[in-house]
C-alpha cells in the first residue's frame, strides 16, 4: 500500500495524546531518579557541580561533549573563525584558486596543532594511496585503503604510528585518530573515483585540496571526492534564494540545541545513570525504556550539532555538504539508521549499493550488508561490543528484506490487497513498532554497554511481559503512526512540487 494512505484525524490525535502522556510519564521517572541520585558516591565521576542557584549538578559523563565546550572550545572558535575569514577573502579575490587557499590554510592549521611528524604521517598515507590510485584498479584501492585504515585501528600498528608524534596535550589522541582515519576514507574515495575516470587521472594536488579542507579534516563528515571536486572547482559563486538567511537560522538552531542540551544535563542524568546497573534496575520499566531511548536521541543531537556546525561553515564556502543524520525519533527501518551521514553516504556508494544494487535480492543483500558492516567494524575499531553491534545491525537489515519478501508471497499479497489502505498502514505500523525497539536495543550496545543493553532487554521483554511489553509496543505503534503521517505529508508536498515544476 502506498505511503499516502490516510487515517482519520481523531485517530491521529489519540496517537499524539498517548505518545505525549507516555513521554511525560517516563520523563518524570528519569527526573526523579536523577534528583535522588545526584549525591550518590557511585556517580561522583559522572556528575559535577553545575547550577548552584538551582541546586542542580551537571551530567558530564560524555567525554566528547565536555571536550568540545571546555578544552577544545577555544581551538574550534579560533581555527574555524580563521577559516571563515580566510575563505571569505579568497572567495572575493581569487575564487578560481580558493581550493588551493583552503588547502594551504588546512595544512598550516594541522601543522600548528599537531606538529610536523603528524603532517608527514598524513602525507605518507596520501602518497601511498595516490600511487595505488594510478593503477585504476578498484580491488587494489579497497585493499590498500583498508590496510591503511587497519594500521590506525589495529594494535600495535596504531600505537606505533601515534608514538612518532611528540608532545602531549589533552586532545592529541582525539585529533590524531580523527584526522588519520578520516584521511584514509577520503583517500579511498579519491582512489575509487580516479578508477572511474575515463580519461586521464586526477593530480596529487586534487587529493591534497580534498583532504586538507579544514572543516572536514579532523571530525568529518566525509564528502565523497566527486561531489567535493565539482563544487570546489566552481568559479561562479552565487547564493541561492534565501541561502544566507537559512545559514543564519541553522547557526541559531545549533546554538539553541547546545543550550538545550546543557539545560537537559542539569536535570536528567541519562548518561551517568546506566553506569550503575544496581540503581538502574530499581527504576520502573517505563523509566528504563525512556532512559534507553533518551540515550539514542542524545547521541543523534550530539551528531547533529557537530556536523551541523561544520556544515554551516562549509555552506559559507559555497559547498553542499552531507546533511546531519535523520532524527532517531523519525526512524523505524534499519536502512535509514545512521549517526554520520557522510560515512553512510560513503558506505552506500562504494560498498552497500555497489554490491546490493537495488537491494531486492536476498543473497546480494546478505553479501552487501556483511561487507558494509565489516568495514564499519574496522572504522569504529574492532572490539567485542563493536562486533556484537555490527552483527545485530547486519541481521536487522537482512531481516527487514526477509520479512518483506515473505509478505510478498501470493497468499499474503492477496490478503493485503483486500484490506483498505488505512488498515494496511495500521498493520505495517505494528511491525514498524517492533523494528523501532530493535533499533533502540541494538544501538545502545555501542552507546552504553553490553550489560545495560542486556538489562533493558530482559526487563522489557521477559520480566515486564505481558503488561509492560505490550504497553510500550502500543505506545511505539502510536509513535510510528505519527512518523508515517509526517512521511505522508512530505510525499504529498514533493508530488505537488514536481507537478508545479512540470507545469512551469
Amino acid at each position: 500500500m502506498g505511503v499516502k494512505a490516510m487515517l482519520p484525524s481523531y485517530e491521529l490525535g489519540f496517537y499524539a495524546l498517548v505518545v505525549t502522556c507516555a513521554v511525560l510519564y517516563s520523563g518524570s521517572g528519569i527526573f526523579e531518579a536523577s534528583r535522588d541520585s545526584m549525591n550518590r558516591k557511585a556517580f561522583r565521576d559522572g556528575i559535577k557541580p553545575g547550577w548552584h542557584y538551582f541546586g542542580r549538578k551537571m551530567d558530564v559523563a560524555d567525554f566528547e561533549w565536555v571536550m568540545w565546550f571546555t578544552s577544545f572550545r577555544n581551538i574550534i572558535i579560533f581555527a574555524l573563525s580563521g577559516h571563515v575569514l580566510f575563505g571569505k577573502i579568497c572567495s572575493m579575490t581569487v575564487p578560481q584558486h580558493r581550493a588551493v587557499m583552503y588547502m594551504i590554510y588546512g595544512v598550516l592549521a594541522v601543522l600548528g596543532s599537531m606538529g610536523l611528524v603528524y603532517l608527514m604521517i598524513i602525507l605518507s598515507h596520501c602518497l601511498v594511496l595516490y600511487s595505488v590510485a594510478l593503477a585504476k584498479q578498484k580491488w587494489l584501492c579497497y585493499v590498500a585503503g583498508l590496510c591503511c585504515l587497519a594500521s590506525f585501528k589495529v594494535e600495535p600498528f596504531g600505537s606505533w604510528q601515534s608514538g612518532f608524534v611528540t608532545g602531549a596535550f589533552d586532545l592529541q589522541d582525539v585529533l590524531f585518530y580523527g584526522g588519520c582515519t578520516f584521511t584514509i576514507m577520503r583517500c579511498m574515495s579519491f582512489a575509487l573515483e580516479n578508477s572511474e575516470k575515463k580519461e586521464g587521472i586526477y593530480s596529487i594536488f586534487d587529493l591534497l585540496k580534498y583532504n586538507f579542507y579544514l572543516p572536514f579534516f579532523f571530525f568529518g563528515p566525509v564528502m565523497t571526492f566527486d561531489q567535493f571536486h565539482v563544487q570546489v572547482s566552481t568559479r561562479e559563486l552565487q547564493r541561492k534564494d534565501n541561502e544566507m538567511k537559512n545559514i543564519r537560522v541553522s547557526a541559531l538552531l545549533h546554538v539553541g540545541a547546545i543550550v538545550a542540551v546543557d539545560i537537559f544535563f542539569h536535570f536528567f542524568y541519562i548518561l551517568t545513570l546506566p553506569s550503575d546497573l544496581k540503581f538502574v534496575n530499581r527504576l520502573s520499566d517505563w523509566s528504563l525504556a525512556g532512559l534507553a531511548y533518551s540515550n539514542l536521541v542524545y547521541d543523534w543531537v550530539k551528531a547533529a550539532v557537530m556536523f551541523g556546525v561544520i556544515n554551516t561553515i562549509a555552506r559559507l564556502d559555497h559547498l553542499d555538504p552531507p546533511q546531519p543524520p535523520k532524527c532517531i525519533t523519525m526512524l523505524y527501518v534499519f536502512a535509514e539508521t545512521h549517526f554520520d551521514r557522510g560515512i553512510n553516504d560513503w558506505l552506500c556508494k562504494y560498498v552497500y549499493d555497489h554490491i546490493g544494487e537495488n537491494h531486492d535480492n536476498i543473497l546480494k543483500e546478505l553479501v552487501a550488508t556483511t561487507a558494509t558492516f565489516a568495514i564499519t567494524t574496522l572504522w569504529l575499531g574492532p572490539c567485542e561490543v563493536v562486533y556484537i553491534w555490527s552483527l545485530f545491525n547486519c541481521f536487522g537489515l537482512n531481516f527487514e528484506l526477509w520479512v518483506q519478501k515473505f509478505f510478498q508471497l501470493g497468499p499474503f499479497a492477496k490478503l493485503e490487497a483486500k484490506l483498505s489502505e488505512a488498515m494496511s498502514r495500521r498493520i505495517r505500523a505494528a511491525f514498524g513498532a517492533l523494528n523501532f525497539w530493535a533499533i533502540v536495543l541494538y544501538n545502545i550496545l555501542a552507546l552504553n554497554s553490553l550489560e545495560f543493553a542486556l538489562l533493558v532487554t530482559k526487563r522489557l521483554l521477559v520480566m515486564g511481559f505481558p503488561v509492560s511489553t505490550l504497553s510500550i509496543w502500543f505506545i511505539t505503534y502510536c509513535g510510528v503512526q505519527l512518523i508515517k503521517e509526517r512521511e505522508r505529508i512530505l510525499a504529498i508536498e514533493e508530488e505537488e512540487k514536481g507537478d508545479k515544476a512540470k507545469v512551469e
